[in-house]
């Protein structure tokens, strides 16, 4: 048991030594990227500035666009939980727009927040791979949207909705624009979710909607 519990406490040190390690070469990535642009900057440069060798950073990313983007899992699972854990009586269309509303007032009241958002606006690499990164999420989505409402896999409308909801990021390419574009997506989304749904989300839905309306 001893020898057992040796084994458990040798591999807990060296996961959060490669989480570590992962860690410091985005960190320095992006200190880099914010400080001389993305392009002025190869990936060479990040591994000796993080005091890795240039295969060790490959091994954590894949690409240099992903450098920028290292916490993706993190995020697709924050997505998920917008439909899982949303409040009673919210649907989830309205939970997916409050989310993103959520996303663009934290870049715009946080400076490191909003300089990271107008350095992927303004590099067009960075923009594409945030789109498809975005994309990547769908099938996930689709998945718990339709368990959510009882199906064992994805309906026509569960899949639209994942769709739409993921491409308001890589449709947003200015803060300023932000909140009207999420407004019109989900007005729109929320319109065919009302028709489709079933009765107790699609009820959730028309609250959210007179919700609104009484606070404009």
């Amino acid at each position: 048991m001893a020898a057992h519990g040796a084994t458990n406490g040798q591999l807990g040190r060296r996961e959060r030594k490669k989480a570590q390690t992962r860690r410091t070469i985005a960190e320095t990535a992006l200190r880099l990227f914010l400080e001389r642009g993305y392009d002025a900057v190869g990936v060479r440069e990040v591994a000796q500035e993080a005091d890795v060798a240039t295969a060790t950073l490959f091994a954590h990313f894949p690409s240099k666009e992903a450098l920028v983007f290292d916490q993706d899992d993190e995020q697709e699972e924050a997505l998920l939980d917008v439909v899982r854990a949303r409040p009673e009586g919210v649907s989830i269309p309205e939970a997916l727009r409050r989310w993103f509303h959520g996303m663009v007032d934290a870049a715009r009241n946080e400076p490191d927040l909003d300089r990271f958002h107008r350095l992927i606006e303004t590099t067009p690499a960075l923009r594409d791979y945030s789109a498809r990164m975005w994309l990547r999420h769908e099938q996930a989505l689709a998945d718990v949207i339709a368990a959510d409402i009882g199906l064992a896999a994805p309906d026509t409308a569960s899949r639209l909705v994942a769709r739409t909801a993921l491409g308001v990021i890589p449709s947003i390419t200015s803060l300023d624009e932000g909140a009207r574009i999420i407004d019109v997506t989900f007005d729109f989304v929320e319109a065919g979710w009302t028709a489709t749904a079933p009765a107790a989300d699609a009820g959730a839905t028309a609250g959210g909607r007179q919700s609104r309306a009484r606070a404009r």
